[in-house]
């Protein structure tokens, strides 16, 4: 593992534990030795993870669409930054090139990106690992309807299981390091099953 795609807010959040919980993100990856991939912003909880890893010495690509540069959005400190054209070709170009995706509080694009790489993961596109850091509990209505499609038979069980849900940054990181993929028998659909 070399590199970590994280999927973020481009706002603060309500609570300064998210900006914090970000920036120590951004300083645990570059303790692990691991770059940073992500959206390109310089603002909000995107910002604070790419300052994090930079001030910890790390490697960070951002890979931001024309039009957020356009707006001023785009970090100039980053080790290097892909303009692209489109959301779609973004989030192609960061589960490219990430090893591992990581979700963080966030909103719309964060949830988009998120279930994008699940989804890919369970028709068997990727075999990375994908995570929640599981912030005061941000994400837990989101488990929760997770268990609910579960229960109503429009996940399987293996795939129910298929995202780490941890609560600090330290954990998961090292829940990651340590991450075997699933046996890809259980893990992938038969194509009758599409």
């Amino acid at each position: 593992m070399k590199q970590v795609c994280i999927f973020c807010g481009s706002y603060s959040g309500s609570q300064p534990i998210y900006m914090t919980a970000a920036h120590q993100m951004g300083m645990g990856l570059a303790q692990r030795g691991l770059g940073l991939v992500y959206g390109g912003g310089r603002v909000g909880l995107m910002g604070a993870v790419a300052d994090g890893t930079i001030a910890g010495s790390g490697k960070v690509t951002g890979i931001i669409p024309q039009s957020l540069v356009d707006r001023e959005l785009a970090h100039v400190g980053l080790s290097k930054l892909h303009v692209v054209t489109s959301m779609h070709a973004r989030k192609a170009m960061m589960a490219e090139i990430a090893d591992a995706f990581i979700a963080m509080p966030g909103g719309f694009g964060t949830l988009d990106e998120l279930f994008e790489v699940i989804t890919w993961a369970q028709l068997g596109f990727h075999y990375k690992p994908i995570a929640l850091l599981n912030i005061e509990g941000y994400f837990d209505p989101l488990l929760t309807f997770i268990e609910h499609m579960a229960t109503e038979g429009f996940i399987k069980p293996e795939h129910r299981g298929a995202v780490l849900v941890k609560n600090d940054v330290d954990t998961l990181l090292d829940s990651l390091l340590s991450y075997q993929p699933p046996q890809l028998e259980k893990w992938l659909k038969k194509p009758e099953e599409l």
